[in-house]
């Protein structure tokens, strides 16, 4: 590939993109990318993409010709065609994260209404050891077998899936831009690092490619979390911290009664270890929808109503008391049906080695042993610079934790070592997106670093928001970030010359 046209190509889109952004006024900016957006991009409820479940027969072990030979697994993906200008059009891959393949592509409408523009044919790829990829059964969460859980594996995996369907569709000729959200969003910005020969460009949508790796405050994380609660009012941050402190008190004196009857739990806590698992619990919720703070109703990793920061403030200042506030507010996550009558606290929330959570059921044990081997997140909270419960996770006790769980010791700075960290200047055609909403964004690549490492920073944005399709709801500054597709084109356009 001829980098200088690339980056040259990509220099005067990216100048092209931030005169939209910063010229002239405001109003009249918003309203032309608003005319744009609609006139270029249709709906992705007119689209309805009429995806076909499949599976590709995929190597179990990249690496190591003597472990398992070349025995296989069936590796589920997505696909449909029904905008691909055939041999000619790109190929939207989705590098698919921690969860069912299904889930990400009912929830990354862009991509799709992106296809029917520029006439691609679309694939979302799921994760070995998530959803139904599961390379031994049910067995896949067994000491050895998990072994082979490693994002390089992932990467092999999707750059021998892109390989050969592009040789069985006779698309050898069609250049690859892969997209990923959160997770997804890191292996995309990997693919393009480690496998430039097969992939021309990535979004990485809310990518915090440098929290992961070890690098920034161990505390960003829940101060982020909180703040986007302070923005909305400064009294929410209070009533919330002011909460978790009556918790406490109540915690020291021994009054699991009414600490049961206060937050409606099914069991009565009895030991330090019940009220560690209560914080925790209280906790998650926040991180939830601080991150899926949309400006639509969602049923994205569970069921959240519009801005839910907002309702939860609302819910934590209108309480009669702070402590049923509290109980009240997580709710949002926790009962979003009402139907619950108690609250089971180790059903509904699993500690692990993510802080931020890993969920439930198989996905959570894949998650949860990542985040003992490779994925770095020793996130504390500590009731001064966030407003929840000081709650450490050293790297010493990540250490015990993995040893016990899985028989694992992590290697701290592996994956900044593997995928170069914060120092990404030799990488090319890669976009990351942000929003500010989002307590992930400040883990992520927040600054332009060349004309081919693009920085779009979403200011009314939550977790990934600019991957979701069109909705009448978005703010003005996910419509204009969405003009990330004409940097895409243009990358297209570059590699298609290039192969002709």
């Amino acid at each position: 590939m001829c980098r200088v046209f690339v980056r040259m190509a990509a220099h005067g889109l990216f100048l092209g993109f931030m005169l939209l952004i910063f010229a002239g006024k405001t109003e009249t900016r918003l309203s032309v990318a608003k005319k744009l957006n609609n006139e270029v991009t249709p709906s992705h409820r007119d689209l309805a993409p009429d995806f076909k479940e499949k599976y590709f027969k995929q190597i179990l072990d990249h690496f190591n010709y003597n472990s398992l030979g070349n025995g296989t697994y069936d590796q589920r993906y997505l696909i449909t065609d029904q905008y691909w200008k055939k041999g000619n059009g790109p190929i939207f891959f989705y590098t698919g994260n921690e969860g069912d393949i299904w889930e990400f592509a009912q929830n990354s409408g862009f991509i799709t209404e992106l296809a029917a523009v520029q006439g691609a044919l679309v694939i979302f790829a799921e994760h070995r050891y998530y959803g139904k990829s599961l390379p031994f059964g049910k067995d896949s969460f067994n000491i050895p077998k998990v072994g082979l859980l490693t994002v390089e594996q992932a990467l092999a995996d999707y750059a021998v899936m892109i390989t050969e369907l592009k040789k069985e569709l006779e698309a050898q000729k069609c250049p690859v831009i892969v997209f990923g959200g959160s997770y997804g969003g890191m292996l995309s910005v990997y693919m393009r690092i480690r496998y430039p020969n097969i992939v021309t460009g990535a979004l990485a949508a809310s990518a915090p490619i440098l929290s992961t790796a070890g690098l920034g405050d161990s505390r960003q994380f829940f101060q982020d979390v909180t703040a986007d609660f302070e923005k909305f009012k400064p009294a929410c941050r209070d009533a919330v911290q002011g909460a978790f402190q009556k918790l406490n008190t109540l915690a020291q004196q021994k009054d699991y009664r009414r600490i049961q009857s206060a937050f409606f739990l099914c069991k009565t806590p009895s030991t330090p270890k019940d009220i560690h698992q209560l914080n925790g619990f209280l906790r998650n919720a926040f991180t939830m929808m601080a991150m899926l703070d949309y400006p639509y109703s969602t049923h994205f990793m569970g069921s959240m109503p519009a801005f839910p920061v907002k309702v939860a403030c609302e819910t934590m200042l209108n309480g009669t008391d702070l402590m049923s506030a509290l109980r009240d507010t997580v709710g949002i996550v926790y009962n979003s049906t009402g139907q619950l009558t108690c609250y089971d606290l180790y059903s509904l929330y699993v500690e692990c080695a993510d802080p931020t959570g890993c969920g439930l059921g198989f996905d959570s044990y894949a998650w949860d042993y990542q985040a003992c081997t490779e994925i770095e997140m020793c996130f504390e909270s500590n009731n001064v610079t966030d407003m929840f419960p000081p709650m450490t996770f050293t790297e010493q006790q990540r250490e015990q934790y993995c040893s016990k769980r899985w028989g694992v010791v992590p290697r701290p700075g592996w994956l900044k070592t593997q995928f170069w960290g914060d120092d990404l200047s030799t990488a090319s055609n890669i976009i990351f997106s942000n929003g500010d909403l989002d307590p992930w964004a400040n883990g992520g690549i927040r600054k332009t670093l060349s004309p081919s490492l693009i920085a779009i920073n979403i200011p009314e944005g939550a977790h990934h928001l600019d991957l979701r399709e069109s909705n009448p709801n978005d703010p003005e500054s996910v419509i204009v970030a969405r003009k990330e597709s004409e940097i895409i084109a243009q990358w297209v356009q570059a590699a298609m010359k290039e192969s002709s």
